[in-house]
């Protein structure tokens, strides 16, 4: 259908009106770009790039999105921008990184845009990383689709996706991620993909088999189209057929569009320095193409040369204004790191009398059972998580079967996909839980997790917190070898922006579900699998009594599992852990027979970390031991001990001390080597009698 469509439009029928605004959006954007060059060492302070050459594609879908719709611009689409209807004094504050900044408040680049306006498109917050937007953009059409199909939505005129690219970022593997839910799902999401021929100074020729329009003939269901992105005529009017298409019919086209680059690749990286292609692309100068558009239809050269006076003047206008603006201030540093949660107590009731004992496993399955029959707008998917097994632990069992297909579903073998496109799920108000089958895997998602779920709601100053929950089965049992039994969570500490839960216990995990369901910000949860049944020896502990639906254990609160009173006379210790570490802690601590000696905390969250707990402990204690089952060398666990160092100095009788994994790259799969690899109840003992001797 859509490659005929360039050839099937009627000629001539775009109205004076729209020729003048797309004129008017052009000449302001190219005027943009003259005055950047004109101010280059007052603008060049902070790195930018300019649309010139990209304008009237760009101008053309700026032109046409509405209210409802959701944009994912990249860092070349001022025009883009202009064209929804931001001013040029709005963008100046940005590359200027003022402090009323309207996407980031002087946070990020220029033309990064995030915008939460009534009256123009949404545009969540993406970082600079080339083609990491597709993801949480395809999440916002993933979202779009869920809602439509569970009645969430019955609007009657539809919402669509804008997901703008560079033909050089379509080479990148998370686009073939987004391409593919896309087209499998039949997502109402336009790829517009602008083509200048080059990545930086690498060229098409160098780096690409092929372009945008022949790759997406690989999905099937993704229609695309080819077309002169320097054409105003054929860029609005298919953008127009192609908007209206995706509207009603609810499904993924591609337009590629080739247009020229006319500026540096960015203010850091001079065109001149490699380009040899100059002299052709000026030849394809969109500029005066629109302008002998206008003067066919019956625009004098008066007219023409008034509304480009008139842009230049208002841009230069708006650069004096902009440059009076004020620069954010020091404190405006720590603002919007997370947005504030309600919870922040410990509410209901934790064992409920006459309650069952559960395994933790099924702690979990209970509260995902118990929210999503409350929340419509919560809903699951990940790998094998459907209906047919639900989840390799179960951990998802008979939810697909009570829920249905569209709440709970399977993921193709994608990790950045289902990471990401929680960022495009929470921003049009839904609550996605989603898994990584084993911790393992999380490396393919990591940097969807860093780069546009953490950020988010810091770059964006606030207006697009991502709230999600990211479920990880972590740690080694039963002989789970090199690639299903590793601790990740030093990787994932290291990625500020998170909340990170590590239970140790079923009653822990399903408060701690709870309060990530309500908190607006990203949650990871890491859940022991050797834990899930308490069938490693010495973990009947993690079996709990099911607490009631309403409980609610809030994230920065360390449990004191086994409290222990001052002793002036004798040597006392506090062993600070969590997960797997918990049971290892207070096993030890009960076959050394020194329950009345060591204090065990157990910290359920790693951040935030409850230190006010710690320390009160450590301080009380004289002693500090930290469990951990990660190997212990440049880790969460070592930071955390030198933390207890510094504070906690005075009070200390002796080093505080680390005992984890052994320092080797992965846990072999023979039983006897995993057993060596990892802490036990056995070696904790020999490390709590060195302390204690000491």
């Amino acid at each position: 259908m859509i490659e005929e469509v360039k050839n099937t439009l009627k000629p001539n029928t775009l109205d004076k009106e729209t020729l003048i605004k797309g004129f008017k959006n052009l000449c302001t954007a190219k005027a943009l770009t003259f005055l950047y060059e004109e101010n280059f060492k007052t603008v060049s302070k902070y790195v930018h790039a300019t649309s010139r050459g990209h304008e009237v594609i760009q101008t053309a879908v700026g032109m046409q999105l509405k209210p409802i719709d959701y944009a994912f611009p990249y860092y070349r689409d001022d025009s883009m921008l202009l064209a929804i209807g931001m001013r040029p004094y709005e963008l100046m504050l940005q590359v200027l990184a003022k402090r009323d900044d309207p996407f980031s408040g002087g946070r990020t680049y220029y033309c990064h845009p995030s915008l939460k306006d009534d009256d123009k498109p949404k545009i969540p917050h993406q970082s600079s990383a080339t083609g990491m937007q597709a993801i949480p953009a395809t999440g916002v059409a993933m979202g779009f689709w869920y809602k439509e199909a569970e009645g969430l939505d019955t609007s009657e005129e539809k919402p669509i996706v804008v997901c703008s690219l560079g033909d050089a970022s379509v080479t990148e593997g998370e686009i073939s991620e987004a391409f593919q839910m896309a087209a499998l799902k039949q997502l109402p999401i336009l790829y517009l993909v602008q083509d200048n021929g080059w990545d930086i100074s690498a060229n098409e020729e160098e780096t690409r088999a092929q372009n945008a329009f022949e790759y997406a003939a690989g999905f099937h269901g993704l229609d695309a189209v080819s077309i002169d992105g320097t054409d105003f005529e054929e860029s609005y009017r298919t953008i127009s057929e192609v908007i209206d298409t995706i509207r009603t019919e609810r499904r993924p086209i591609l337009v590629h569009a080739k247009v020229p680059l006319l500026n540096h690749h960015t203010s850091g990286v001079r065109m001149e320095w490699y380009r040899d292609d100059l002299d052709e692309a000026r030849s394809r100068d969109p500029y005066p193409k629109m302008k002998k558009l206008l003067a066919e239809n019956g625009f004098s050269e008066d007219e023409i040369q008034g509304f480009e006076n008139e842009c230049i003047d208002i841009v230069r206008a708006d650069f004096e204004e902009a440059l009076k603006a004020e620069d954010p201030k020091p404190e405006d540093l720590f603002t919007h790191d997370f947005a504030p949660t309600t919870v922040t107590e410990e509410v209901g009731d934790r064992s409920p009398e006459g309650a069952d004992k559960v395994v933790m496993v099924d702690c979990a399955l209970f509260a995902i059972e118990e929210l999503m029959a409350k929340h419509q707008e919560c809903l699951l998917y990940g790998q094998d998580v459907g209906g047919r097994l639900g989840g390799v632990f179960r951990e998802a069992a008979t939810l697909a079967q009570k829920f249905g297909d569209n709440r709970v579903f399977n993921t193709p073998i994608q990790e950045a996909f289902i990471v990401g496109s929680t960022v495009g799920m929470s921003a049009v108000g839904l609550k996605p839980i989603v898994e990584v089958q084993f911790a393992d895997y999380i490396w393919p998602g990591l940097n969807q997790l860093f780069t546009e779920v953490s950020r988010s709601c810091y770059l964006s100053n606030g207006k697009w917190p991502v709230s999600m929950i990211l479920r990880v089965p972590i740690g080694a049992y039963g002989s789970g070898g090199p690639y299903h039994s590793s601790s990740v969570e030093s990787v994932v500490c290291n990625i500020r922006g998170l909340k990170i839960a590590y239970p140790s216990n079923g009653a822990d995990l399903k408060g701690l579900m709870k309060a990530a369901y309500y908190d607006p910000n990203p949650v990871v949860i890491f859940e022991h699998k050797g834990l899930y049944w308490s069938k490693v020896p010495g973990t009947k502990g993690a079996t709990s009594v099911e607490p009631a639906e309403d409980y609610i254990l809030p994230f920065g609160k360390a449990w004191v599992l086994q409290e222990i009173w001052k002793q002036e006379h004798e040597e006392t210790l506090s062993i600070i852990t969590y997960g797997m570490g918990v049971h290892w802690a207070m096993n030890a601590s009960e076959e050394l027979g020194l329950q009345d000696r060591i204090e065990i905390i157990d910290l359920r969250t790693l951040h935030p970390l409850d230190y006010e707990t710690v320390f009160k402990s450590v301080k009380k204690c004289g002693k500090a031991l930290v469990v951990t089952e990660e190997p212990s060398e440049n880790s969460f666990s070592r930071a955390l001990q030198g933390r207890i160092q510094e504070e906690c100095f005075r009070e200390l009788d002796g080093p505080v001390m680390v005992i984890g994994s052994e320092n080797m790259p992965a846990i072999p799969l023979n039983s006897t080597l995993e057993q060596t690899m990892i802490p036990s109840v056995e070696k904790v003992k020999e490390k709590v009698e060195e302390i204690m001797g000491y």
